[in-house]
């Protein structure tokens, strides 16, 4: 029945959160001490470091550029060639940068660490989500698929709310150490437990030259990224979604990378807080994506839920860019413990509109078009930021980048609201909607 998930599927679904968890919560670990760490490096006895900003934003723009291109390809070749080796490389990635640290916290090795991790998250940051949903839509059916969307991002929200704990508990000299350990073990988890989904079909080319490999791998990149644009563009749904991914992460990332800045200068907020609103926000999210959005998206569907969703968004871009006292950011996020649920949906809409084969390609593409959305977003974000919390802006209103945030998600909510229910590819090409690849 419809909704319903066999002990067999949960034990392989388990199999792939469970892992994930671990990865989520080591990467998570380093992100409050990774500040001090590159201001002490950078900038030695200095409270400020201006080369700390630049370099984390030129790694910011860089792993845009890249994820454009990226987060398809692998995408495709995760349809290809399977999930397992792509979620195994993914993961795998993320252990050298932390492993730099580990060694040395030094100005080289800070560096280091900077390139590796920008390499890690142009593997990682969006493709993981994409690959993970392809993996719980070859082993579920109908709205199964919805309800594991759901558990996969509120694993994340777990993730951070122990990485945090994690990271206040132990001493900062053990805090990369840990870091480095767990992610050790999750690739090593998945070798042994994870189950491969996709049928591969056997190697034609083993025997051609490696000119000859070289060439026909170029070639069959380009005919595969050209189905995959097909593929969305010939459907009216899948069109729709990645405009509205394209729009809700312009304004959602424009958001996230000035708000700090923004509500320090405003009302003098400190680590204290941040860490207050993030573990309140983690908590919420756990309860609405893995609980409360499995049950509402079976009674109202997942076109409703992403247009609740946006309307939170929009609701908390708002809040945040009119605050008017300290308490409205605490108040403000109890909307982003709803509009989270933005990200299950969409991946539930886009694997509804995809065929079996299709799964990787889709939830690439839709992400690549987020990516480009974050690309562009601090681009525009950070010098509007700037300017009106400097003394020479135009008109009070500090947070009136926040505000034109909020018109990018009303164009995300325009176009969720005309979001077509179009016939689902699978019906088109004669497969049964409902049939998971493994039974």
């Amino acid at each position: 029945m419809e909704g319903n998930i066999s002990r067999e599927q949960l034990k392989i679904l388990v199999h792939l959160l469970l892992p994930l968890c671990i990865y989520w919560t080591a990467e998570e670990m380093s992100v409050s001490i990774i500040a001090d760490i590159t201001t002490n490096a950078l900038c030695p006895a200095k409270s400020t470091c201006s080369q700390a900003i630049y370099i984390n934003g030129l790694q910011q723009m860089v792993v845009g550029i890249c994820k454009m291109v990226v987060i398809p390809v692998l995408g495709q070749l995760a349809d290809e060639y399977g999930r397992k080796p792509l979620l195994l490389l993914i993961v795998s990635t993320a252990i050298f940068p932390s492993a730099i640290l580990a060694i040395d916290e030094s100005k080289g090795f800070v560096y280091a660490y900077y390139v590796l991790r920008m390499i890690s998250h142009i593997m990682s940051q969006g493709s993981i989500f994409c690959i993970s949903a392809a993996y719980a839509a070859d082993i579920l059916d109908g709205r199964s698929r919805a309800a594991a969307f759901g558990w996969i991002h509120g694993i994340l929200s777990l993730s951070h709310v122990l990485g945090n704990l994690l990271a206040r508990l132990l001493p900062g000299t053990y805090i990369f150490e840990v870091s480095v350990a767990l992610l050790i073990i999750a690739p090593m988890y998945m070798i042994i437990f994870l189950t491969e989904t996709v049928k591969l079909t056997p190697n034609l080319n083993q025997h051609l030259r490696w000119s000859s490999k070289a060439y026909k791998l170029v070639q069959d990149r380009y005919s595969s990224m050209r189905y995959a644009l097909h593929v969305v563009t010939s459907s009216s749904t899948l069109k729709c979604i990645c405009l509205v991914s394209f729009f809700y992460d312009m304004g959602m990332s424009g958001i996230s990378s000035v708000l700090m800045y923004y509500l320090k200068s405003e009302f003098d907020f400190n680590k204290n807080q941040f860490s207050e609103i993030l573990m309140m926000v983690g908590v919420g999210s756990i309860i609405t994506q893995m609980l409360i959005f499995p049950l509402v998206n079976s009674l109202v569907g997942e076109r409703v839920v992403l247009r609740i969703a946006l309307l939170a968004s929009i609701t908390y871009a708002l809040l945040y860019g009119l605050a008017w006292a300290s308490w409205v950011p605490y108040f403000g996020a109890l909307f982003r413990m709803v509009y989270i649920l933005e990200r299950p949906s969409t991946n539930a809409i886009v694997s509804k509109a995809s065929s079996s084969s299709d799964q990787g390609k889709t939830q690439g593409l839709v992400v690549g078009a987020e990516a480009i959305g974050s690309f562009l977003a601090p681009l525009v974000m950070s010098p509007l930021t700037s300017w009106f919390l400097s003394s020479n802006a135009p008109f009070n209103c500090k947070g009136f980048s926040l505000i034109c945030a909020a018109f990018a998600l009303a164009m995300a909510f325009y176009f969720a609201w005309i979001l077509p229910e179009a016939p689902s590819t699978q019906e088109e090409n004669g497969e049964s909607v409902e049939a998971p690849l493994l039974a």
